[in-house]
């Protein structure tokens, strides 16, 4: 998997410090599972975070060469936990029972579904499923959407989204994202405003979906 598009400072920075919503939450820690380079990130800002709230305290004697000590030693690492379905990573995993199979789907039109995820606060964040070739209609935002891919591939004006890419969208943003064709694009996003559709058949159902 070759991850191109990553989380930002602001959002690592936010999700390390707990001030994220749960569904957003959601999306960064899903997208951390699976970028290294993103995870070693959020690390560094978690411990910034510690180091600036934490009062300093004075080292007893030996502490230097304990650490240094503990440093030579060999750590048995688990082996990898296989997931019943790989396109779900751990984070994610616990929101759908493990497999995407028995989410519980809901077409939207055009062969494209959706499943909403059980998270708290007026953020939301949904499963969207679409067909190889299928473009969503063209929308801008009233506020913050991330968009991960999980499996398949989009592109919109911006740029090509594959598995592990993350498109952080904000009301700056106007597109339409169209899946690959070929294997079926499936992502997990969240917003914290409905988007704002330019045709009036998804403004309609607007309210119905929740998007």
């Amino acid at each position: 998997m070759t991850i191109r598009h990553h989380v930002s400072d602001a959002l690592l920075t936010a999700y390390a410090a707990g001030t994220l919503s749960e569904a957003f939450s959601l999306v960064v820690a899903t997208h951390l599972s699976l970028c290294d380079e993103c995870r070693a990130g959020a690390l560094d800002a978690v411990g910034g975070s510690l180091m600036e709230e934490t009062a300093p305290v004075a080292l007893s004697e030996g502490s230097l060469a304990s650490v240094m000590a503990r440093l030579d030693r060999q750590i048995e690492r688990p082996a990898p936990v296989r997931r019943a379905d790989p396109r779900a990573p751990a984070p994610l995993a616990d929101y759908v029972g493990g497999r995407l199979e028995d989410v519980r789907w809901r077409a939207l039109g055009g062969g494209v579904r959706q499943a909403i995820l059980p998270t708290g606060g007026e953020a939301i964040a949904r499963l969207l499923w679409i067909p190889g070739g299928q473009a969503v209609p063209d929308h801008g935002h009233r506020g913050l959407e991330l968009t991960l891919v999980l499996q398949g591939a989009f592109r919109d004006e911006t740029d090509r989204f594959g598995a592990g890419d993350l498109e952080i969208a904000d009301q700056e943003l106007e597109h339409t994202p169209v899946a690959e064709r070929g294997l079926d694009c499936i992502c997990l996003a969240a917003t914290d405003a409905p988007l704002r559709f330019n045709s009036f058949l998804p403004k309609l159902v607007q309210p119905f979906f929740r998007i």
